[in-house]
């Protein structure tokens, strides 16, 4: 089926360009919410954490322009028809992601949530199972357009890692609401873990709709 994938996007490099750039804008987003939240954990709404706020709206706005450059040259070229609908719909979903991965750091931004240190570890280990997920959900979505051989292995990735996710989630809330803090307190860091938990939901989402895409097409 690689050859097949190949020769689909064989008149169409150029669009073949926009969407591994999408790609690498869903990349860079996963890897600037992690560092914003390590950083925000140490030193809360620094100049670092504001300078990390403003790259991840950037990368957001310009998937936003690229999302819309793809729709665009897909209906105004007649490209790739039979696989068009099918394109729209990752990549919009795709877009979906880079834009949960902005929301959350901006929502640590505007609230200011007061994090006692010793759940930061814990955080700091949410984040990055939520990043790594949406990081393989990226390497599938790339491999559909490349090699679908590759799409399940890293979609495998994707459920192990979700997987992961709530359990840390889980034990992550209840060390929250069994601890001391004011109800008020509990109820917001409750509120910010499943926004960053839901970042996987989503990528595991996508990948549900991505192997059946991929069935279509090796059928």
């Amino acid at each position: 089926m690689f050859h097949i994938t190949l020769s689909i996007f064989s008149q169409t490099k150029a669009l073949e360009n926009k969407i591994d750039l999408f790609h690498d804008k869903l990349l860079d987003a996963a890897m600037t919410f992690k560092k914003a939240i390590r950083i925000y954990l140490d030193e809360q709404r620094s100049d670092a954490f504001r300078k990390l706020s403003k790259q991840i709206k950037q990368i957001e706005h310009d998937a936003d322009n690229l999302r819309r450059d793809i729709e665009n040259n897909l209906y105004t070229q007649n490209l790739i028809p039979d696989l068009r609908a099918d394109v729209l719909h990752l990549v919009e979903n795709l877009d979906r992601v880079i834009n949960k991965f902005d929301e959350v750091i901006y929502k640590f931004y505007a609230e200011q949530p007061a994090v006692p240190s010793e759940y930061n570890s814990r955080i700091n280990e949410l984040c990055d199972l939520t990043a790594e997920c949406a990081e393989n959900m990226a390497k599938a979505s790339r491999a559909f357009f490349r090699d679908r051989s590759s799409v399940r292995d890293y979609s495998q990735k994707v459920y192990f890692i979700e997987h992961e996710s709530d359990l840390s989630t889980r034990k992550l809330s209840e060390a929250i609401f069994d601890s001391d803090l004011p109800l008020a307190n509990k109820l917001q860091l409750s509120g910010f873990i499943n926004d960053i938990a839901d970042i996987a939901d989503t990528a595991e989402d996508f990948i549900d709709e991505l192997l059946i895409f991929t069935i279509k097409r090796d059928v």
